[in-house]
């Protein structure tokens, strides 16, 4: 957004990381990457396109619409892509952008934003929806005037979003709640920033779950055990020891864990990114257990799979019956999603004998080294390549 040097620390090597990294590039933007540090300068940006290849290789590649509208008043891309868990359509996205001025066109696949002028809105969002609210975010901070967004997310994202944009010299409060207002600043305005991105609450939580159903201990450091409450509280209700700390949480698993109902919401509710894990953890409970989907309609695509590992399930409609089972075997798997793939590797830490899991590149997306953090844990994880 702004037309200077940002510098990012904690960026994890993720593969979704590297694709926006390469759609910076492409647009024109210089990116440096030192470790964990990125330094991007977008001083130099100049393309308004971006291509069809790089939008159908990550979901989030389409955050770029709100920055690149608010900056150059005008941008073409074409739908993104990511993980195959349900619809995810941007209309959200467009009644916002179309409510401060910005007219959108669809044709052959691809989107064309253009605003003359962007001027503040107050925008209400039919669902709590993450992207929406980041994108609108952004564009509204270039935008004249005053823009409120109501029923925004309230995901910590939100806040590490308004904190870094703040800090380049936006004016934006209220994020963490359901209502956010941004006061317009001019581009000029905008300014040099340096950041440290928050810890991944998801990655965190996948960590934990990872002890429980292996009935190992871990502690994890650095991660903000406040946003990870719904998982913890989900967590110690099925009997998994937890402790917290300010900057810490520790996980015991124990012999026996309970059966607990769960419905994904969004937050403070319990993340649907963190369902399937949870489903493979309960695979393995005494009783059974009801996990209601509310946020995406098409993620039990890996109840198939933990079927074939032995696991008790059943889906009716919005839900998942689990009755836990004494045991999982290893099978020949398939990762159809970066979060159930992630969950199918949870399971086999867990099961009899070896399993082979296929498509783990969807895992890569989002954890970094996975299989060498559960290695240095006493696993036995080896990647092949093909």
């Amino acid at each position: 957004m702004n037309a200077s040097q940002s510098t990012i620390h904690e960026v994890p090597r993720l593969k979704d990381v590297a694709v926006m990294k390469d759609v910076l590039t492409y647009l024109g933007a210089s990116v440096v990457c030192r470790g964990s540090t990125f330094i991007v300068d977008s001083s130099n940006i100049q393309s308004v396109e971006i291509s069809e290849d790089l939008m159908r290789r990550m979901r989030a590649s389409n955050l770029v619409l709100g920055a690149m509208l608010g900056r150059f008043g005008r941008v073409k891309i074409s739908y993104p892509g990511g993980c195959q868990i349900g619809s995810r359509p941007m209309n959200l996205h467009f009644k916002g952008m179309q409510a401060m001025g910005a007219v959108i066109k669809e044709r052959y696949g691809y989107i064309s934003a253009r605003a003359e002028k962007l001027t503040g809105a107050d925008i209400h969002l039919d669902l709590p929806s993450v992207g929406a609210t980041e994108n609108l975010m952004m564009a509204a901070v270039l935008a004249s005037g005053h823009t409120i967004i109501r029923n925004a997310a309230k995901e910590p994202e939100m806040v590490d979003l308004q904190n870094f944009l703040n800090k380049m010299g936006a004016r934006v409060k209220g994020a963490g709640t359901d209502t956010i207002k941004i006061e317009g600043v001019r581009h000029s305005d905008l300014k040099e920033a340096e950041h440290t991105v928050i810890p991944d609450r998801i990655e965190a939580g996948t960590h934990l779950v990872a002890a429980a159903i292996t009935g190992g201990e871990v502690t994890l450091t650095n991660v903000v055990p406040e946003h990870m409450e719904p998982l913890l509280a989900k967590m110690r209700e099925a009997g998994i020891g937890i402790i917290t700390g300010d900057d810490y949480v520790r996980v015991r698993g124990g012999d026996r864990i309970r059966a607990v109902d769960i419905k994904t919401m969004p937050y403070p509710g319990f993340p649907t990114d963190m369902q399937p894990q949870m489903m493979a953890l309960l695979t393995l409970a005494e009783g059974a257990s009801i996990i209601t989907e509310t946020v995406f309609e098409n993620r039990f695509k890996h109840v198939g799979e933990l079927r074939r590992m032995g696991a008790d399930i059943k889906v009716e409609g919005q839900s998942a019956i689990v009755k836990g089972v004494k045991k999982l075997s290893g099978a020949h798997l398939e990762a159809s999603d970066l979060r159930a793939g992630a969950a199918l590797v949870l399971a086999s830490l867990a099961a009899e004998n070896g399993t082979i899991l296929e498509n783990v590149t969807h895992i890569d997306r989002g954890y970094e080294r996975l299989e060498t953090k559960y290695n240095a844990l006493g696993a036995r994880i080896v990647r092949v390549h093909d």
